[in-house]
């Protein structure tokens, strides 16, 4: 005969220690989020194996590793945890707005453009006491931040690999676009391919690295450029291009500032067939359900979506 199981015998806290270890991987880092001495965790971690007969994380030496298993549970584990946060958050019916803050966002000066005065603005009016601090993420995914609660979001074009549990939202795709000064010799009549590798080009670089995506592309095509410099800013080198005969090739929405800015610059679309850079916004499992962060993603959306529009 079927026999409906009595959950009265289960701890539903060690599904909620599951999902912490399953998104730290490491436990120190669980046991100061869960306020439990490592000898307590240790003791209800071999509660949740006994629980379901298998290891579920092994001691390797980058953390905890989830085994076959622990990877099968977690997608079902870690929802219904996160829908249980969800639903004692809306019952405290918490004013998150209005108590005091700080979000802090790792981006690029050209994302800091598009977003910081919509959103500061957004903030000063209905979250007063939050404070939004930027930094720069330098080329690359700020992962010990984000793992650490130094970085609540991460905003850029360039993240690739992401370790499984991370969350990631697509906000918006740019074009390449190239921008050079009115004067160029060889651009009154558009920009042809024979144009685009005979001039010298200015790039930028969060890494160091000269060859990018569209030196990628022309070697596909048995082409090259010269490229003469690289910086580390997006919104320098327009400046850097003016009274001269370099080119640029920068996101579309960098050309179009840049051009509001400077009357001597131009821009057109590139001779070569480049792939759009999709923006996303990048947050650790730890700020998902959390209210104010939650707004603060929201409006990451619609601000650059906005600018997004007026910039295309």
């Amino acid at each position: 005969m079927f026999q409906i199981m009595n959950i009265a015998s289960k701890d539903f806290n060690l599904l909620y220690l599951f999902t912490v270890l399953y998104e730290e991987r490491n436990l120190s880092k669980a046991s100061a989020r869960m306020h439990l001495s490592q000898p307590a965790l240790s003791h209800k971690l071999n509660k949740l194996r006994g629980e379901f007969d298998d290891a579920l994380f092994v001691r390797t030496g980058r953390g905890l590793t989830p085994t076959p298993k622990a990877d099968q549970m977690a997608k079902e584990v870690c929802c219904l945890v996160k829908s249980l946060e969800s639903f004692y958050q809306q019952s405290e019916n918490q004013d998150f707005l209005n108590k005091a803050d700080v979000v802090h966002i790792f981006t690029t000066d050209f994302i800091e453009l598009l977003l910081l005065p919509e959103l500061i603005e957004r903030v000063r009016q209905q979250a007063p006491k939050v404070k939004i601090v930027t930094r720069n993420t330098a080329g690359q995914l700020p992962l010990k931040a984000l793992e650490q609660g130094d970085c609540d979001l991460a905003i850029a074009g360039f993240y690739k690999e992401l370790p499984q549990h991370f969350y990631r939202q697509s906000l918006v795709n740019f074009a390449f676009w190239v921008l050079h000064d009115k004067s160029h010799p060889d651009c009154a009549d558009g920009l042809s391919l024979e144009t685009f590798t005979a001039s010298q080009h200015v790039v930028t670089t969060l890494s160091g690295d000269l060859h990018g995506v569209v030196d990628r592309k022309l070697t596909d095509m048995g082409l090259s450029r010269d490229v003469v410099s690289g910086a580390s800013s997006f919104l320098v080198l327009p400046h850097v291009i003016r009274h001269t005969n370099m080119l640029l090739t920068c996101l579309k929405p960098v050309a179009r500032h840049a051009v509001q800015l400077c009357s001597d610059l131009t821009c057109k679309p590139p001779p070569i067939e480049l792939p759009e850079v999709t923006i996303e916004q990048i947050w650790h499992p730890r700020t998902q359900e959390d209210p104010l962060r939650r707004w603060v993603r929201q409006q990451v959306k619609e601000i650059l979506s906005l600018k997004a529009a007026e910039l295309i």
